[in-house]
């Protein structure tokens, strides 16, 4: 590979600095370098930070390629600046052997543009009555550390019970979609005022907030780790809050959208805003990005769930819940989080990439830039102004929740170890 510097670019929002790729490594940091035989990439003004790791990436294959496959969806990741995704399991058939997360794996490998970590069913084929090959799937080529039935919640105790005192063998975490299931029956959108005056079916936060509580005293009790997906209530971010005052070793996610977005956007009846977990109020939203800013929530996953154009364009009802979210993620986090001064770039680093890493035990992402490093890195133009146009995206679908909407900032390079996946915001 030819050496590239980066000159000029603020490393996680610090002073300016000269930043050396040599094949697949960083070669230096600091300022006034120089490399005869160098490509240069002028970077002055950006923001460089280590690649985006995402904890929830749906990319359906196999078995829905027509919404998404893993070329196209990380052809989208490396778009957004994501180096790494965890591809969640419910696929068809669902990931709950080693052979299927060996295929997602391998399927990641060749597609090139980021990398691919499978996400291990905790049931077999997502139905909640018997534990998945746990064991299995870690022990195979595609080394799973995470396991999940996100779409669906591990609501019988026990067997979460289980799963937990499995995972808790080789250091993996079970990921929870927290959603009481018959506390949501028929369930259209948040249950509140808006609910109450469009006639749509509830999904209350107690649905959410039940399942939280329950596991993260299994954790406890077991002493495994537990990370809890896309949380979404106010209520969820003060039980994981007591949750981490006991030092008992649970995570959680925020996903952009509820970041930013709320239930009022529903009296418009346009299912592109049709998620599970709904979207909730503005309090909620608030709380969300306050829980954030303070670490109570771990880290930003984007909860990427493609849809054909057939799933989205029909009644609310009929409508499959979901949004893309991998391009516009970090856009999102610019307005929501660094623009209203909760955070700064250096905690968008932490949040989207180093503690995501972590908690997926992914090697070789979520690390410093500094010499001797991995070169995973992203360029983001943080003064960019621009709207959204689902025209242009990588990913298959385009059910974006974002489509005219202005958002800050564009990625302007990614380099997946050392090599350009994105070059001047087009795909390399």
């Amino acid at each position: 590979m030819s050496k590239i510097l980066i000159r000029g670019a603020k490393v996680l929002g610090g002073e300016p600095q000269d930043v050396l790729i040599d094949g697949e490594t960083i070669a230096a940091t600091g300022t006034g370098l120089d490399a005869l035989d160098a490509t240069v990439i002028e970077a002055e003004g950006q923001i460089l930070l280590p690649g985006l790791v995402d904890l929830h990436t749906h990319l359906r294959e196999p078995g829905r390629e027509d919404s998404e496959t893993v070329l196209t969806g990380t052809r989208a990741a490396a778009i957004g600046g994501f180096t790494a995704v965890h591809a969640m399991a419910n696929t068809f058939p669902v990931a709950d052997t080693a052979g299927v997360v060996e295929q997602v794996w391998r399927l990641g490998k060749e597609s090139g543009y980021c990398d691919v970590q499978p996400v291990g069913a905790v049931t077999v084929g997502l139905e909640g009555k018997q534990l998945a090959e746990l064991g299995a799937m870690h022990d195979s080529a595609a080394g799973v550390k995470v396991f999940s039935d996100d779409g669906k919640c591990v609501d019988d105790a026990v067997i979460m019970r289980r799963a937990l005192e499995y995972v808790k063998a080789f250091d993996g975490v079970v990921a929870q979609h927290a959603q009481e299931p018959r506390l949501t029956e028929g369930a259209q959108m948040n249950e509140g005022v808006v609910s109450a005056e469009l006639g749509l079916g509830g999904w209350p936060a107690v649905a959410e907030e039940s399942i939280i509580a329950r596991d993260v005293l299994l954790a406890a009790h077991v002493g495994s780790r537990v990370h809890i997906c896309h949380l979404s209530t106010a209520g969820s971010v003060e039980i994981v809050r007591w949750a981490k005052s006991k030092g008992w070793n649970v995570t959680a996610e925020v996903t952009p959208h509820h970041l930013l977005l709320t239930d009022e956007l529903v009296r418009s009846y346009n299912p592109v805003y049709k998620v599970n977990p709904p979207l909730r109020t503005e309090a909620d939203v608030m709380a969300l990005r306050e829980a954030l800013a303070d670490g109570t929530i771990d880290c930003v996953a984007t909860d990427h769930a493609p849809h054909p154009h057939e799933d989205k364009d029909c009644e609310w009802a009929a409508a499959a819940m979901g949004m893309v979210g991998l391009e516009t993620a970090l856009s999102v986090v610019q307005q929501t989080m660094v623009e209203t001064g909760l955070i700064d770039w250096a905690g968008v680093a932490d949040r989207m990439s180093f503690r995501p890493a972590a908690i997926g035990r992914l090697e070789g992402h979520g690390r410093p830039v500094s010499a001797g490093e991995p070169a995973n890195l992203v360029l983001v133009d943080p003064a960019y102004r621009g709207a959204v146009d689902p025209a242009g995206f990588a990913s298959r679908s385009r059910n974006t929740p974002y489509e005219g909407r202005e958002l800050p900032g564009r990625v302007t390079h990614t380099f997946l170890r050392g090599r350009a996946t994105v070059v001047d915001g087009k795909l390399a």
